[in-house]
Parts: C-alpha cells; sequence; structure tokens
C-alpha cells in the first residue's frame, strides 16, 4: 500500500509505527501523526550514557529528555508501549569515533545489551499548535524537511560532551511571529519557544539556503526566518566528542510516541 503524509496526518502513533516498521515509509515525519509527541532519539553505550544525561540536563532547550530505556532494553516503555527503537524510525545514522558510518533503515544487526537510549523531544511535535493557529509549517507545504542549522552558540559541556547548539528554522509571517512565539512556548518539554528571530548571520548561519541538515524552504516576502532549539543537538556533540560508538535517528525521521501534545503543554 502507498502512503502520503496526508493520509497518515490523522493515524495513530501506533499505527505509523508499524507502517514504519514494515518498511512502507522511509522519508521525513513532519506532519504524520499530528497531535502525537514525535521524538529525537540517541543511543550511546551505558558507559557514555551519564555524560550524555548530564549533557542534557545541562542543556535543556534543545536537549527536553521525554524518556530513557534500560540497558539492552528497545522499548521507551514511558512514551511508547509495546514499541520497538530498533525498528520505528524511519532511518537512522550509526556513528563510530565520531564519523558517520551509515544510515540504515532498522539497527537490529547493531543492537547491544549495553546500549541507553535517551528519547528527546522534538519540535514537529508543536507544529499542531502552529497550524491549528492558521500559522503555516512551509517545509510541510512544501514536501520537504525542516532546514536546521549548526550555529555559532556553544552548549555547556558536561563531562565527556560538548559542541554548539542546532536550530531549526520556519518562515513566519511578520504578523504572525508573536503568535508563533506564544504557540510554542506552551511546550517547553519540545522545545518551547524560539531561541532566536531574524538576522541569521547573528547566529552564525551564513547562507540560510544552505541548511547543514535537512532542506532549504522558500521564506517569502514579508516573512521572518525564526530559529528554535533543535534535537539534531545531540549529533552535533557526537561529532564534537568522538564517543566509540553511538546511533541516532537520521534528522527528520523520528519516533512517533503514543503521547499527545497536550499531555506536554504548560498552560
Amino acid at each position: 500500500m502507498s502512503y502520503t503524509a496526508e493520509s497518515l496526518a490523522r493515524a495513530s502513533g501506533a499505527d505509523v509505527r508499524a507502517i514504519i516498521r514494515r518498511g512502507e515509509w522511509e522519508s521525513p515525519t513532519s506532519g504524520l501523526s499530528l497531535g502525537r509527541v514525535q521524538a529525537n532519539m540517541i543511543i550511546l553505550p551505558k558507559d557514555w550514557a551519564y555524560d550524555f544525561l548530564l549533557f542534557a540536563t545541562r542543556n535543556p532547550r534543545p536537549c527536553p529528555i521525554l524518556d530513557v530505556t534500560e540497558a539492552g532494553d528497545p522499548e521507551p516503555r514511558m512514551i511508547a508501549r509495546r514499541a520497538d527503537i530498533r525498528t520505528d524510525l524511519p532511518k537512522y545514522r550509526v556513528w563510530r569515533d565520531g564519523e558517520l558510518a551509515s544510515e540504515p533503515c532498522d539497527i537490529k544487526s547493531e543492537w547491544r545489551d549495553d546500549l541507553v537510549a535517551f528519547m528527546i523531544g522534538c519540535s514537529f511535535s508543536f507544529e499542531s499548535a502552529l497550524l491549528d493557529a492558521g500559522i503555516s509549517v512551509r517545509h510541510i507545504e512544501e514536501g520537504v524537511n525542516v532546514p536546521m542549522y549548526l550555529t555559532n552558540i556553544p552548549c555547556a559541556r558536561a563531562g565527556r560532551f560538548s559542541g554548539n547548539m542546532v536550530m531549526s528554522m520556519r518562515p513566519i509571517r511578520h504578523r504572525d511571529v508573536p503568535r508563533a512565539v506564544a504557540c510554542t512556548a506552551r511546550f517547553p518539554s519540545v522545545h518551547g519557544a524560539p531561541l532566536h528571530i531574524g538576522e541569521p548571520r547573528a547566529i552564525g548561519i551564513s547562507d540560510i539556503a544552505r541548511p547543514d541538515f535537512g532542506d532549504p524552504v522558500t521564506i517569502k516576502p514579508g516573512e521572518t526566518p525564526v530559529f528554535w532549539a533543535c534535537g539534531v543537538t545531540p549529533q552535533a556533540a557526537v561529532m564534537k566528542s568522538c564517543p566509540p560508538f553511538a546511533i541516532t535517528h537520521a534528522p527528520g525521521h523520528m519516533f512517533i510516541s503514543d503521547m499527545r501534545d497536550s499531555d506536554y503543554a504548560v498552560f
């Protein structure tokens, strides 16, 4: 069966995970299962897990933790019962000594009993609130991955982990910027309010048409680039800190949980 983002927009998290597990969806997950929380992911050997936990604690805007698995257990029990993080994301990245080694569609062959997974809030989760407020989300409109940029903003170092923050960008009409800020501020567990509005060069982005991750999108006249903290930040930390082994989601290819966006709204 052939699926489109439109046909999966109202599907449950469990249904979308089953489709992904069968290998029937390998594209980015923005716009799928609207209203369900999506999660970034990083998997590390237990020996490195505490350092990353400390890194996430010191950098909660780009790394808001939603769940942590037991070593060797592939089920994220707090956010999705009976899920399997080895098969339920459309695409993964396998890292060795800080270098990207492969991008498989499942990681069963890489799984080990000492691996700990961190599920991290994703800004795709607040896109339903933006859409409900009548604010367009350009990468959904254009059917591409969200643009993400490695900035010049350093994260707080923790143990062996360091690196600069990654931010995602959405073009917002000038008059809608205050509403976009208010909508997303309600969801601090999935990155919350924007961290930067306007001038890309102020955060180290020399060419907004060339994102470091994801795809470029159209910025129309009368729109402002708005930047949110991004859960690809751990991948920048992996490249900087060079753990011997790590697995992450491929940017834009998220884990879709059973939790509702409203479960994480603060007001």
